[in-house]
Formats: structure tokens, sequence, C-alpha cells
């Protein structure tokens, strides 16, 4: 199944089917305008999109009385750091900025992706973190820096 367009988006829309599938992608595929992949129930997809917009979670790709296919992310093992202080949260996100790692912050948690490294740096700061697993919404935005 070939599809060149995004229809609408269930986040925004709200919209229900009784017969969703989900296409998952990593979180750095939404940046992707060509890819071809399966749903969780096994439908082909191939997705050529004219905009260059970025795929969005909840994004409709396809949809029919029998099936509407969805972009959602698949879960990764990440790294989610619960800083007690703003101190503790301005040490945290400065070793994690000298290491160039990508991050997601919010008023009370830190999410990185995984990576075994990371666990020596939160005890050195103290930062009590937990390593789970998430669905990311949005990718994580590299910055690039000059010298």
């Amino acid at each position: 199944m070939l599809t060149k367009e995004i229809i609408g988006n269930i986040e925004k829309e709200k919209q229900d089917h009784p017969n969703r599938e989900w296409l998952e992608l990593d979180w750095d595929e939404l940046n992707k305008r060509i890819l071809r992949k399966t749903t969780n129930k096994g439908t082909d997809v191939a997705i050529s999109l004219e905009e260059k917009a970025p795929l969005a979670v909840g994004d409709i790709v396809y949809q029919d009385e029998e099936r509407q296919i969805v972009i959602r992310t698949k879960k990764e093992k990440v790294y989610i750091a619960y800083p007690d202080s703003i101190t503790q949260m301005g040490k945290t996100a400065f070793e994690l900025g000298n290491r160039h790692t990508p991050c997601l912050i919010s008023e009370s948690e830190i999410i990185v992706r995984y990576d075994q490294t990371l666990e020596r740096l939160f005890e050195e700061v103290g930062v009590k973190y937990e390593a789970t697993e998430r669905r990311f919404t949005e990718p994580f935005k590299y910055r690039g820096h000059k010298h």
C-alpha cells in the first residue's frame, strides 16, 4: 500500500476507528519522508510524502472503512533522572550537555536515551534515576555548534 499524504491526526481530531493499525517508527524516523514499514497487524505500507513537514505521532497515513493506519513511536529504553533541586537539575543538565547527550527536560524530570555509561554520571551528580521504557512524541533535537 502506498500513501503520499497525511490525512489527519488522531491526537488533534480525536478520531476513533474500529480497526486501527499502528505503524511504529523509531523517533528519528519521524523526520523521514520516504519509508517502508509493516504495521502491527502485518500490512505493508510505503510512505512517500510530498511535503517537507516531519511525521508526527498520531498522523493518519491511510484510512478507509476497513482500516486506519496511524503513526506512533516504538518504546525505547531510557533513563529518567529526577532532580530534587534546581542545583541538581543544573548540574545534571550541565554534565549531559558536556557529553553532547540529547535530552528532554520537563518540570520534574530529565529523559535521555539509554546509555549504560550515564549511570556513573547520575551517581556522581547524586540525582535519583531509573531505567525504563517510553514512547517519544517528538524527535530529540541535536544542536550543532562551531568552534
